[in-house]
């Protein structure tokens, strides 16, 4: 093996940043992900970073292709939203075919993630959070395709990568897209599904016509579990330190945040959430049978990702039926809503 193969992707990095072992002054490994790498790289002088590299020949669904370009975008995006939450970009690479490959250096954010973080109602936490992460989503939520592509440009609907083709013109289009490439990668990879991969087409496509309503392409998270919003301070007065993991974003209806948000849940029962969204200057939320019918196809189109998936990351039997068993009647849920 050559020195350059022997090098790993992270120190190349921190090389072409400039970053030599003694100016390090600790490196954790984060977990908790389930696709790219991430280190936490404190320096000497006090920067704080977080260091993202992909794995190097991973199988992915096809949407996961090239997804620093969807991180990189979602921060850069969502900088114009203000607010102290949002990692900053320090330096990104996107082309694989560069020296480094691709990565990304983003400032950290301070917290521990939210169902780690030991949140309480009796301390007044979970409502005041709650509150507070509906007003940063609402800013988000503010920010078009328009903002990030710069001024005068076409904004368009999907994934900043681009992993189907450009981006949309059309919201519907673009969702279409994105379900057809999740149901391909179902039958290429022989996913268990509760239903035939046809017959979840047809009902996606019946309900389609909802979402016409969609014109404008927000900046859309898709991916705010709890796991990906970390919380800081002391029991009582706690705050939204970080939201993270920006790399599922696309382009499209804000409604779609309102899944991982309440993954299994009811959005719609989170009055706090929804008055902290309303406060930050979007317009009251007005659940329509159509937003409902929206709402269904955006969680079909999550829990399909997360029972396919299952199987190019090889999690093992029983992970994969412990999926099976909280995911697929949730899935069956969702159709069976879009179908109605």
């Amino acid at each position: 093996m050559s020195d350059q193969a022997s090098v790993t992707p992270l120190a190349r990095v921190l090389h072409a940043l400039g970053v030599r072992e003694r100016d390090i002054a600790s490196r954790v490994a984060l977990t908790g992900g389930t696709y790219n790498s991430v280190t936490r790289i404190t320096l000497a002088d006090g920067r704080d970073w977080v260091v993202k590299t992909p794995p190097p020949h991973a199988a992915g669904l096809r949407y996961e292709r090239d997804l620093l370009v969807n991180e990189v975008a979602f921060y850069t995006a969502a900088a114009q939203a203000g607010g102290p939450a949002i990692p900053r970009v320090v330096r990104s690479e996107t082309d694989p075919a560069s020296p480094t490959g691709p990565y990304l250096v983003m400032t950290a954010r301070p917290g521990r993630p939210w169902h780690e973080a030991g949140i309480t109602e009796e301390s007044g936490d979970a409502a005041r959070l709650r509150a507070e992460l509906g007003e940063i989503v609402g800013r988000l939520h503010a920010v078009t395709a328009a903002v990030e592509h710069g001024a005068g440009s076409k904004p368009g609907f999907g994934y900043p990568a681009e992993p189907f083709g450009p981006l949309a013109p059309t919201w519907r289009t673009a969702f279409t897209a994105m379900t057809e490439a999740v149901l391909a990668d179902a039958e290429t990879f022989r996913a268990r599904l509760p239903y035939s991969v046809g017959h979840i087409r047809t009902v996606l496509a019946g309900a389609a016509p909802v979402l016409d309503e969609v014109v404008r392409p927000a900046l859309v998270h898709f991916d705010l579990w709890p796991g990906n919003l970390l919380v800081t301070g002391e029991t009582g007065a706690r705050t939204i330190g970080g939201i993270v993991d920006g790399e599922r974003m696309f382009w499209g209806d804000p409604v779609a945040d309102f899944v991982s948000l309440a993954l299994f849940g009811d959005i719609e029962r989170d009055r706090d959430f929804l008055d902290g969204y309303a406060r930050s200057g979007g317009a009251e939320v007005e659940f329509t049978d159509a937003l409902r019918t929206r709402l269904a196809l955006y969680r079909s189109y999550l829990y399909l990702i997360m029972l396919v998936e299952t199987v190019p990351r090889e999690v093992g039997a029983e992970a994969d039926d412990e999926t099976w068993e909280s995911v697929a009647p949730h899935l069956v849920e969702s159709l069976d809503a879009a179908d109605r």
